[in-house]
């Protein structure tokens, strides 16, 4: 029986690897090595899929577009019996800056389409949500390119701590202490 299910959102192809949209995802195959096997194909999930802690623990990449992900997170959810509040969904956020992190219980999209499709798709926001920054383009008509490209140099330091940090913190969030892996995500 599963006790949580880790979920990283990202754009299928190899195409958008290590793009900003797909850090959620990128983040979640970086630690999934630590934890589990290879990830298996699922096609009426719609998912690649692996497992941990004697199968407490699924892990999910959608294989459809991030905007779309509300498809596979339905399927997930008709699949098995976990409350929403035990789904763990890793995702890209502009509010925050490169090298930030944070765990967020509940709560709106925020502008993530993505977010907005999966809230839509299964009628909940209860999810449990890990926020890793991305920055803003400074300007709402540049992100749709924005969210697509790459990291530069100087993002990609930041990014290398904020993931040492979540990584040091995992076991926190796989024991579901959220309080005290929030205060350390958050400490800086």
């Amino acid at each position: 029986m599963h006790k949580l299910c880790f979920i990283g959102l990202g754009n299928p192809g190899s195409k958008y690897d290590n793009t900003r949209h797909n850090i959620g995802k990128d983040w979640l195959i970086k630690i999934s090595e630590t934890y589990c096997d290879k990830f298996i194909k699922k096609t009426k999930l719609e998912a690649e899929i692996t497992h941990s802690r004697s199968d407490e623990i699924l892990w999910v990449i959608p294989d459809n577009f991030v905007n779309n992900s509300g498809k596979t997170i339905s399927k997930i959810i008709k699949n098995i019996n976990l409350p929403k509040n035990k789904m763990i969904i890793l995702h890209d956020d502009l509010d925050l800056n490169p090298g930030e992190v944070r765990l967020k219980e509940g709560g709106g999209h925020g502008g993530h389409n993505g977010l907005r499709d999966i809230f839509e798709k299964t009628g909940s926001n209860d999810y449990i949500r890990i926020r890793i920054g991305i920055g803003h383009p400074g300007n709402k008509d540049l992100v749709s390119n924005w969210v697509l490209n790459k990291f530069n140099p100087t993002d990609k330091k930041y990014l290398k701590k904020a993931f040492d940090l979540f990584a040091s913190n995992f076991n926190l969030i796989c024991d579901q202490k959220f309080s005290q892996a929030q205060k350390a995500l958050h400490t800086k």
